[in-house]
């Protein structure tokens, strides 16, 4: 089934992406397409690159002690 560009500023798109790789205008479409494709397939949502460190962070015990300025003062040596 064919496909009409019926969008004059999608047309120029293809044309320069087609002049560019030195390809028509659909296989500039086609390359296009794919790469779109694939980047959104190995797109890994925010909570998933972030679950490795949030377990790291959840594994470290819970001291109890207040992080507060005197805490950061007395680990810098200004008390």
């Amino acid at each position: 089934m064919p496909l009409n560009i019926r969008s004059e500023a999608v047309n120029r798109l293809a044309e320069k992406l087609a002049s560019r790789a030195g390809v028509s205008k659909t296989e500039a479409v086609r390359i296009a397409l794919v790469n779109e494709l694939e980047r959104r397939e190995r797109r890994i949502p925010l909570e998933e690159r972030l679950r490795p460190l949030l377990g790291r962070i959840d594994a470290v015990p819970d001291t109890g002690l207040p992080a507060d300025k005197a805490f950061f003062d007395e680990l810098n040596g200004q008390t």
